[in-house]
């Protein structure tokens, strides 16, 4: 299956409120429509985690992360831009240093409700990876993106080690980088408050 067909397929299902299971910049993903609170309730309901405990959502461009943000700081283009120029310079090294940032900001909207942290806070990233990045482009929201893991058990960093339970369970799973096998971490976190202050959660 080209990789065309598969993001096209993930689209199709992720529209019906489906549930699949995708490769990230980081590791691999649990993902649903982040703007549709069933779907989100049967992402908690697979990973067995309390609903308290929020979910990281992924966006194609620094345009849709404005969608779901009320007021971006300047703190957070400031993180942006560097990692961008990361990547569009060729700075390998600097780059692999770098490694996936997921911002935690103040006023979240046009989320589903039971996405939303108590403090009415998101976590959210731009994906650089080819895949997901796509993905996000074509499905033209937001895409929850929270690790493929019983809640509690070690994360899946590649499809080889995601639990069975987890793959019963979803609507559809993705081909691409399925024979994959090599080392990945989840993102590093950083929230952000109103002030511009910066606080490091992982």
């Amino acid at each position: 299956m080209t990789q065309e067909q598969d993001i096209k397929n993930a689209v199709e299902v992720l529209r019906r409120g489906g549930i699949i299971l995708y490769p990230t910049d980081t590791i691999w993903g649990i993902g649903c429509d982040a703007t549709n609170e069933d779907a989100v309730r049967r992402v908690y309901e697979i990973k067995q985690r309390d609903d308290s405990k929020s979910l990281i959502c992924l966006v194609d461009s620094d345009a849709r992360l404005q969608r779901y943000v009320r007021n971006v700081p300047d703190v957070a283009w400031q993180l942006i831009d560097c990692l961008m120029e990361s990547k569009a310079e060729g700075q390998k090294s600097k780059a692999e240093a770098i490694r996936p940032t997921t911002l935690i900001l103040d006023g979240a909207v046009n989320l589903a409700p039971n996405l939303i942290a108590a403090d009415g806070s998101v976590g959210i990233r731009i994906t650089q990876e080819s895949f997901s990045r796509e993905l996000c482009y074509r499905f033209q929201k937001a895409i929850v993106s929270t690790s493929a893991n019983i809640s509690g058990e070690p994360a899946a960093q590649n499809y080889r080690d995601i639990d069975p339970r987890i793959i019963e369970q979803v609507d559809y799973v993705c081909w691409s980088r399925r024979q994959e096998h090599k080392p990945h971490q989840p993102s590093a976190i950083i929230k952000l408050g109103p002030g511009g202050e910066v606080k490091v959660i992982r």
